[in-house]
């Protein structure tokens, strides 16, 4: 792969080469994709979709939105600190093309702030659930109906491939989606490849799955234009990763390392003084004593500790991908850039803590039962309403029809098509919306 071709401009439906010396840098390509996810609706939909505790009230607990926000800003700093170096190895891409340093981070800053844009309510049992729904529960009915492709994408649903979808999905006035640049929208696929084959290596890259069948295309056409390596698995094509891509998800690594761990403390799921000793031993190298020792209360001391720690892995991540940049750009570098870290340890610490903690806490366990039902309540009643109406409606499955009006695509002929759409629209809504639909369904709520 090569740097030129990996920072396309290109977006969906352009006939001539967007060139980056022609570009007006008060209103850089790169920054209008971050522009446009943020005042997109699906991006804030995300402050009603809580990070760590589903449906949590407590303030100063992370939605989505406030955790894609500070990736995103984690993001930036990766890319303009990897870019300062890329700039200066490649010393045409600046000179003959006009890149800038400052590309790499508007590129990682954008994909970053998009990646937990197609996260269902709930958090990750979400995606299980719906993906049970289809595997074990009513709409296994559907399997004989659909391709092996096409009923994974269902049983497997995934939020990475989710959002990709919402970002390229053709709204009325808008083809191509948010018509992101390829760049972008190629740094955001952390797993390019389809539902099957699962796993078919060790590759961290072949993890999950990026793109629904229904984007195929789309993704290819990406691809193509920017350049990503193809190989075969099993007779089907899959992806290196772009390159920036790694920069993406290490940003979201050490901000849900760090901040969920913060989070966990301040719930009172963490002990402080234990919790405090994890993250001295993380920044031991760059702690100042005199000024740990003087700061007075938890909160200062946390807040000193994670800005030092979010810091060190911002350095470590980058040096990473600068040593390894050309086994990226072969496709070879097949693990995350934190689990080459000589953190790993100290982080591995961190993260079995939060999991004992916080994710399989009482609170977050007692939601996620709750998400279940009413994902699963939900789906069933629209996959079931529209099924209905290409064969016998009730009155019943007209009203839920009408009081969702054009949510979902339930008159198109094709059943994944329909299914996928429902899919789509359930993991669109935040945590809330969805607790009042299932509240009306059941007719607890008028």
């Amino acid at each position: 792969m090569n740097w030129e071709q990996l920072l396309s401009l290109k977006r969906y439906g352009d006939t001539n080469k967007r060139l980056r010396k022609e570009q007006d840098d008060t209103r850089l390509g790169f920054e209008v994709d971050y522009d446009r996810i943020i005042f997109s609706s699906d991006f804030r939909s995300l402050q009603d979709k809580t990070q760590v505790i589903p449906l949590s009230k407590t303030s100063f607990v992370h939605t989505r939105l406030t955790h894609s926000l500070e990736v995103s800003v984690v993001g930036r700093s990766l890319g303009r600190m990897v870019g300062k170096r890329i700039i200066e190895r490649h010393p045409h891409l600046s000179t003959i093309h006009g890149y800038h340093f400052n590309d790499f981070g508007a590129i990682v800053a954008a994909a970053a702030l998009a990646h937990d844009i197609g996260n269902p309510p709930f958090g990750h049992s979400g995606e299980k659930a719906i993906g049970e729904y289809f595997k074990t529960g009513n709409g296994q009915r559907f399997k004989e109906q659909l391709t092996p492709k096409q009923y994974q994408d269902l049983i497997d649903f995934e939020g990475n491939a989710n959002g990709f979808k919402i970002m390229t999905t053709p709204k009325p006035g808008m083809d191509g989606g948010l018509r992101l640049s390829y760049a972008t929208l190629a740094a955001f696929m952390k797993y390019p490849k389809e539902s099957l084959p699962k796993k078919p290596t060790k590759h961290i890259a072949h993890k999950k799955f990026g793109y629904f069948q229904s984007e195929k295309h789309y993704f290819e056409d990406i691809a193509k234009e920017v350049g990503l390596i193809p190989s075969t698995f099993e007779n089907e094509i899959t992806y290196a990763r772009h390159p920036l891509t790694f920069l993406v998800e290490a940003a979201d690594d050490i901000c849900y390392t760090i901040i969920d761990f913060e989070d966990g403390i301040n719930l009172g799921l963490i002990d402080e003084e234990y919790a405090l000793e994890y993250l001295i031993s993380l920044v031991k190298e760059s702690i100042t004593t005199t000024k740990y020792n003087s700061l007075t209360t938890t909160a200062d001391r946390l807040s000193y500790l994670r800005a030092l720690a979010i810091n060190t892995l911002i350095t470590e991540a980058a040096s990473i991908f600068i040593d390894y940049e050309e086994d990226i750009l072969l496709g070879k570098f097949d693990q995350a850039l934190i689990d080459k870290s000589r953190y790993k340890a100290q982080i591995e610490d961190i993260i079995a803590l939060s999991i004992k903690n916080i994710y399989q806490s009482k609170e977050v366990t007692e939601k996620e039962i709750a998400g279940y039902k009413i994902l699963g309540t939900l789906l069933d009643t629209f996959v079931s309403a529209t099924e209905n109406f290409h064969h016998h409606s009730t009155n019943y499955d007209k009203l839920i029809l009408r009081s969702e009006k054009d949510a979902f695509d339930y008159q198109n002929v094709d059943v994944y098509t329909r299914l996928i759409s429902i899919c789509k629209y359930v993991a669109s809504l935040t945590d809330g919306n969805a607790l009042l639909k299932y509240q009306k369904i059941r007719g607890l709520q008028i």
